[in-house]
């Protein structure tokens, strides 16, 4: 039997939450896939109002647990509102996007299995903040044709904005 076990705070080993904000949302890494064995990753998102992800689709799984507030998911064509303690779960392959519905802001935890393409992602194309901001960043016109070559880079396919 193996009994080693690892307990992982939010200053893992002495090292600081690192944070990014990426299209409205300013996402907080929790558990990084080099905590994890690669196993998975967790990202704590706080998405300004109207803000969330376009349609997109991925070689890795993913869940969302609502914590604050509300979003709306689309999965394939089928969009429904989930709110704090609701779960959605994305197989690899699947088309999906949130976006929070709200006028205040919405938290979320997104995991990734196994982790770090996400989280590598995010990191290629989010502006570093103060871990621990509650301030959304100006918001300019997101260079798509970066955000899609990096998509690419880590497994993830950008789609075309669909009407909701």
């Amino acid at each position: 039997m193996n009994t080693e076990r690892t307990t992982i705070s939010n200053d893992t080993a002495g090292r600081v939450s690192q944070s990014v904000h990426f299209l409205g949302s300013l996402l907080t890494f929790r558990a990084k896939a080099a905590d994890t064995y690669g196993s998975f990753s967790i990202v704590e998102a706080c998405s300004a109002p109207g803000a969330g992800s376009p349609p997109h689709l991925q070689s890795d799984a993913e869940g969302f647990l609502v914590t604050e507030g509300a979003f709306d998911f689309m999965l394939e064509t089928t969009w429904q509102r989930c709110g704090p303690g609701e779960f959605v779960y994305v197989r690899p392959g699947v088309v999906h996007a949130f976006r929070n519905p709200q006028d205040t802001p919405s938290r979320m935890l997104i995991i990734n299995l196994p982790g770090g393409s996400h989280e590598n992602f995010f990191r290629a194309v989010g502006e570093p903040v103060e871990p621990g901001t509650t301030v959304f960043p100006p918001m300019g016109a997101p260079d798509v044709a970066k955000l899609t070559m990096e998509a690419a880079r880590f497994g993830i396919t950008i789609l075309p904005p669909q009407q909701h």
